[in-house]
């Protein structure tokens, strides 16, 4: 499947006033937290048309193009939020994830812009949620054993209760422990 399909692309409508504004966001907002980007697009893309400057509306727009798998659709927008509010540690944790795309088909090029992003979100704030474990997972992809071991640790540091973090961490670890294989040199 391509991102290119024109179903996933927003389309231009009526413009909106300020109330019809308001009501969109709240929807947009309520279906990128039930994971539903797709449908967030056409809501998103007429707040869009009226405010193409509001860091919300292209914050929230980049994740709707992030859920829908359309990473690279993101990237402008979060870059744009990136330039009006450089000190908002959600845009940049939403532009590292555009950078990164999907892990597993991750570049290292991609992973590095990515890892850029993410430095930015812990200079802003140390505790932002999920930013250490998802470095600590470009970590493993990259079978950087300690570096991930480590970005996990801060990742439980920072939420203790983060069951995920406890359980990669600990696979880490055992990974870590293991005598080095010949077979591998």
């Amino acid at each position: 499947m391509t991102d290119t399909n024109p179903s996933l692309q927003p389309q231009p409508s009526q413009p909106l006033d300020e109330a019809q504004f308001r009501r969109h966001m709240r929807q947009a907002a309520a279906l990128l937290s039930q994971g539903k980007g797709k449908t967030a697009l056409s809501l998103l893309a007429k707040c869009y048309e009226l405010y193409p400057d509001d860091v919300n509306v292209l914050t929230n727009l980049g994740g709707a193009y992030i859920l829908a798998g359309q990473h690279r659709h993101a990237i402008p927008h979060l870059e744009k939020a990136s330039e009006i509010a450089p000190d908002n540690p959600a845009v940049w944790s939403n532009l590292a994830a555009a950078y990164l795309g999907k892990i597993v088909t991750s570049t290292s090029g991609k992973q590095e812009r990515a890892l850029t992003a993410y430095r930015r979100v812990i200079e802003l704030d140390a505790a932002y949620p999920n930013v250490h474990y998802n470095i600590g997972l470009i970590h493993v992809d990259r079978r950087e054993w300690d570096d991930a071991y480590d970005a996990f640790t801060r990742a439980i540091e920072a939420n203790p209760n983060d069951q995920d973090a406890h359980h990669m961490r600990a696979q880490v670890d055992e990974v870590r422990s293991r005598p080095p294989d010949p077979a591998n040199n």
